[in-house]
């Protein structure tokens, strides 16, 4: 069942096999339908959460009551809202199951005392918030810098698969643009790619 999790973590530091069961110990798996919430805006985000199988997106909604996709998570990417669950506050952000979506829970109230009873784990987080705020620099990066048909050719070649388990509103809100805009590029884009063009 956690299988996913210690081949991830293994990647990145070296568990025991005991140290692998204590941490298991203190894990649950929740299985969230599409389009149901993991997290809505004014509650508290009480845990982290570890894609085994399935997408979230985490987005928040404007004034004018749009929705603006800020974050996917597919499989073996962590996704919370660290301001809520750091600071017990209310989230100003909705973490919502793209489609039916299977997740490794680690609780809030517990953490503490899994980094404490298992040290390697702090270097595991640490490395793993590294690589996700470097991720978040870029996306702000290609936001600024690059054209919506660049942000997409960049986006669909990195991840080819993932585009098409995404509705276009929502690949296109987290691309900066709209849904009509998005049919337009992916009409003239798509054929090239498949032609071998791009």
């Amino acid at each position: 069942m956690y299988a996913p999790l210690l081949a991830h973590i293994a990647r990145y530091v070296a568990l025991t096999e005991s140290e692998e069961a204590l941490l298991c110990s203190y894990l649950r798996v929740q299985t969230i339908g599409r389009k149901d919430h993991l997290l809505r805006e004014g509650q508290v985000c009480a845990a982290n959460y570890f894609v085994l199988q399935g997408c979230l997106r985490t987005y928040l909604v404007s004034e004018k009551g749009t929705e603006q996709t800020i974050l996917f998570g597919i499989e073996n990417w962590w996704l919370t809202d660290y301001a809520s669950l750091d600071t017990g506050q209310a989230s100003q952000f909705n973490i919502q199951a793209v489609e039916a979506t299977q997740v490794v829970v680690l609780a809030q109230d517990v953490q503490e005392e899994v980094f404490r009873r298992l040290p390697p784990l702090e270097r595991y987080f640490r490395l793993v918030l590294q690589r996700a705020a470097a991720a978040a620099l870029f996306r702000i990066k290609f936001l600024y810098s690059m054209s919506g048909e660049e942000r997409y050719r960049h986006f669909s070649h990195a991840w080819p698969g993932f585009v098409q388990r995404v509705p276009q509103y929502m690949l296109a809100s987290f691309l900066g643009f709209t849904p009509e805009f998005l049919s337009k590029i992916r009409a003239k884009v798509e054929p090239e790619q498949r032609a071998g063009i791009s």
